[in-house]
């Protein structure tokens, strides 16, 4: 699933699954509902890898508000507004928490690849 933060930036959130649907009148719209929940089973890809999508790992939706905000939309070390990850500064693999701004940062997809599970 994917949310949309601003115009144009949307942030993947992970698996879910469908629990309940039901249509709804809506500002004399007919809408549908969904009631939603995290997949605890890990994603497997064709090749037999499994990703790893539990809860802890995605950073929710109010830190990275607050990093889009605190970074003004930017990569830290370049300044590109264009192909932006959410990155953690102490990677996750290594500890890194997913639930503090403060160690969240926005790179661009250059940056991002290049650092890896790396600590700058």
């Amino acid at each position: 699933m994917y949310e949309k933060i601003r115009p144009s930036i949307w942030t993947y959130n992970g698996e879910f699954l469908l629990l309940d649907q039901w249509l709804e009148d809506s500002n004399g719209r007919q809408v549908y509902k969904f009631r939603l929940t995290l997949s605890e089973e890990p994603l497997t890809v064709d090749t037999n890898v499994v990703v790893d999508l539990s809860p802890g790992r995605l950073i929710p939706s109010s830190v990275k508000q607050a990093v889009f905000i605190r970074d003004g939309g930017k990569c830290v070390e370049c300044g590109s507004s264009d192909n932006l990850h959410f990155d953690h500064i102490l990677p996750y693999s290594k500890g890194g928490t997913s639930y503090s701004a403060e160690n969240v940062q926005i790179l661009c997809a250059r940056h991002n690849l290049s650092k890896s599970a790396k600590i700058l």
